[in-house]
């Protein structure tokens, strides 16, 4: 499937997303429940407390982990967020760096960067930029930032490698990685992977854990680190099951 026909069906999900309420796809175990993106939250990895500290419509419930919460963000560093959605982990992360330290979000969906600067303006987060651009050609400067985070999203692009490439361009030498995303146990099947609405749900786009790693570690990364582990099984097209795996990975670029 071409990869423009995957980018512009995500980008029409998730854009559906920002402008309205209601059922969301969440990539954590209980998708599409529309229940509560609370609940969907908590679900992933993140505590009330944090979620307290935040600006409630930044929470949509769609993510798979809670990387800020295993990156080790220092005072004063810069940290970019790898489609950002509304801001949650942009949000998290802006705490964490401090008033001197800055967050950084990026997303493809206009509306979603409207929705998120919307409420960093609202709730007065002064540290916080969010820039419309794709995770693949980032709108970020060559060694520019300390922390790269992402949540369930670079499932979504059809160019994984890419999008490490860039991750390692703008980081600084020494600089890491942390990403929660969904892996397979196998490869999935043709069917699947050419269904565009299993795409904007985090299955089709899955790669086999090795793969993914390995799709790191060619970027010049140093040996990937998984930080967490849980499995899931997620219904596929003919209502076959397959095993997958969501995951929260660390990596360093290396000094240079």
């Amino acid at each position: 499937m071409k990869k423009e026909k995957i980018k512009q069906a995500v980008k029409k999900q998730y854009s559906q997303i920002a402008e309205q309420s209601g059922q969301r796809c969440s990539c954590s175990p209980g998708c599409c429940s529309g229940a509560n993106p609370g609940a969907e939250a908590i679900l992933a990895g993140y505590t009330k407390e944090q979620l307290a500290q935040i600006p409630q419509d930044a929470v949509l419930g769609l993510g798979c982990g809670n990387p800020s919460a295993c990156a080790e963000l220092k005072q004063g560093e810069t940290v970019l967020d790898l489609g950002s959605g509304a801001g949650i982990d942009v949000f998290l992360a802006s705490i964490k760096v401090g008033p001197k330290g800055k967050a950084i979000g990026v997303d493809m969906t206009s509306q979603m960067v409207k929705k998120a600067n919307a409420l960093a303006k609202e709730k007065g987060f002064e540290n916080v930029e969010f820039r419309l651009g794709e995770i693949e050609n980032l709108p970020v400067a060559d060694r520019s930032v300390d922390t790269i985070m992402s949540n369930c999203v670079i499932n979504l692009s059809a160019d994984k490698s890419k999008v490490f490439s860039e991750a390692y361009r703008v980081l600084k030498p020494g600089g890491k990685i942390v990403i929660s995303d969904i892996v397979s146990e196998r490869p999935l099947p043709k069917e699947l992977t050419e269904d565009l609405d299993s795409w904007s749900q985090c299955i089709s786009g899955a790669l086999e854990m090795k793969d993914y790693l390995g799709k790191i570690s060619l970027a010049g990364f140093g040996k990937p680190e998984i930080i967490s582990q849980h499995e899931f099984y997620a219904e596929g097209v003919g209502k076959d099951m397959h095993r997958l795996f969501s995951i929260t990975i660390r990596a360093e670029k290396q000094h240079a």
